[in-house]
């Protein structure tokens, strides 16, 4: 499988929101690693590295290393919660990845070719993008590090749906059923284009209003 980030962790004992306190002063986060064929298992990860992590898009959808007092373990992001005033991680969950065992994980979707479809380049439509991520399952040797759409295709008041996103041979969307029908992008004209245009008036009827009304007989 592959490993995309190396992240350092000890091994944590005390328990409560005391010790937990101490530890995010001291430049540490508390977290939780689970899953697989293990316990849960309580460490601490280092709040600096993190705010350097968190940022990457990749952190949340490729598999880690978890070094854990010198032993490797791959696991991928499940949460991470931040504090609501300041930009502080407050906790870290994290779930192992073994490699016979599929995983779910959600991968970002990338948009391509949105300039140069018809909606946008020759109709003048504006392209929306209507999903950020989508989740599926495979074996973690086979888990790409995003997903692309490509929208040059398009044409105004088209969409594309979850079910028009390409994915791996080796990787399934791990969408519930009906779920696929989400629409994914559409191309619309602009908000209010058409709504400062006036109806030229038929000429038959301009040519009654300009003609010359005739006075009735005395």
């Amino acid at each position: 499988m592959r490993i995309t980030f190396q992240v350092g962790a000890d091994a944590r004992h005390d328990q409560g929101k005391g010790a937990s306190r101490r530890l995010r002063r001291a430049g540490k986060v508390p977290a939780v690693l689970y899953g697989g064929d293990g316990e849960p298992r309580n460490i601490t990860l280092d709040h600096q590295q993190l705010l350097t992590l968190i940022g990457n898009e990749k952190f949340y959808s490729s598999i880690i290393n978890i070094n854990v007092d010198a032993q490797g373990q791959p696991a991928i992001v499940r949460d991470v919660q931040m504090h609501p005033a300041k930009n502080a991680v407050v906790h870290v969950d994290l779930q192992r990845v073994l490699e016979n065992e599929k995983l779910k994980i959600r991968l970002p979707l990338h948009f391509k070719g949105e300039a140069v479809s018809p909606g946008v380049k020759t109709q003048g439509g504006i392209v929306s993008h209507l999903i950020q991520d989508v989740e599926v399952s495979c074996l973690p040797k086979d888990l790409p590090e995003y997903l692309e759409l490509d929208l040059s295709g398009m044409s105004l008041n088209d969409t594309l749906h979850l079910s028009d996103v390409p994915l791996p041979a080796e990787a399934a969307a791990a969408a519930a059923e009906g779920a696929t029908a989400v629409p994914a992008a559409g191309a619309a004209a602009p908000e209010g284009a058409t709504a400062g245009k006036k109806e030229e008036p038929k000429k038959e009827e301009a040519k009654k209003e300009a003609a010359p009304k005739k006075e009735g007989k005395k």
